[in-house]
């Protein structure tokens, strides 16, 4: 991982340091511990799906599609004594339910939504979550955010408010560009006056009330899958477009990999166009697994 911001270049999958890295991933490690969890972890909103005015209607491409049910298929397979794992998982902003439903992704695969304040993994019959509980103080502090990004967002044409179940996010994607920045300056005074931190993306402030975020999120999915067998190590690729997913790349640590999907600032080590060219991508690190 880079140790500082960079701006980075434009990259595609056919990038030599690209594959380098993704190849490098895919081979066995050295030393111990014996065996390998190699988790792919995948933002899905400008990653796997590109960015649209209307949240509802956002679809993964079919090379994205395509590229994670290939991954889902191996990730299923059953794995030999002493052999490498393979885990899948979606890290989203949207809620838990929101995302298997857009997402519709194959059983096995672990969800973390709302920022990891949702967690979950699909089963056969649905998604089997953890239960996500508020104190009082966290329930009546919800409540008056909400009433508090209402007010935020009236007379703005275009800017709206959405429900989570820990968090209240003002979506600004719609409006000019005058009351797009006067709308998140309110949602910040409203954070400030209830003492929440309001965490900024891509034409979205978001503000919970349970204290989470995507690299904290990433740290408690390696843990559960380490925990109780001394002999396994996980390996992290973790891919994203947004300044929310700035925290897994902070995370990431020697063996791992951070994609950086689209333009901007990243700690990521490596960059891709867009959804197809992470997919391409993707599917490469496929084709090393399978050998």
């Amino acid at each position: 991982m880079n140790e500082d911001l960079q701006e980075g270049r434009a990259g595609t999958a056919d990038d030599a340091p690209a594959v380098a890295a993704v190849m490098a991933f895919a081979r066995p490690a050295d030393g111990p511990p014996s065996r390998t969890a190699r988790v792919v972890a995948l933002d899905f909103d400008g990653t796997l799906a590109p960015l649209v005015d209307d949240p509802a209607a956002s679809r993964m491409t079919p090379a994205a599609r395509a590229a994670v049910e290939r991954l889902a298929d191996l990730a299923a397979r059953p794995v030999p004594p002493g052999g490498d794992e393979l885990r899948l998982a979606l890290v989203s902003g949207r809620n838990l339910t929101d995302l298997a439903a857009r997402s519709g992704v194959p059983a096995g695969t672990y969800l973390v939504g709302s920022h990891g304040a949702e967690t979950g993994r699909v089963g056969a019959h649905g998604v089997d979550a953890v239960p996500l509980r508020l104190t009082d103080a966290q329930a009546d502090a919800l409540e008056r955010l909400r009433e508090g990004l209402q007010d935020a967002i009236d007379g703005r044409r275009g800017a709206w408010v959405q429900d989570k179940p820990s968090a209240a996010v003002l979506h600004t994607r719609r409006c000019g560009p005058d009351d797009a920045r006067a709308a998140a300056a309110d949602a910040d005074a409203v954070a400030a006056r209830l003492g929440l931190h309001a965490m900024h993306g891509k034409d979205v402030v978001e503000i919970a009330v349970l204290p989470t975020s995507k690299g904290v999120a990433l740290d408690r999915l390696r843990e559960e899958l380490e925990e109780g067998d001394e002999h396994l190590r996980t390996r992290v690729l973790y891919a994203g477009d947004d300044t929310t997913d700035e925290t897994a790349f902070e995370v990431l640590r020697a063996g791992d990999l951070g994609v950086k999907v689209g333009p901007g600032r990243t700690l990521a080590s490596e960059r891709v166009d867009d959804a197809d060219a992470l997919a391409a991508l993707l599917d490469r690190l496929a084709d090393a697994l399978e050998g």
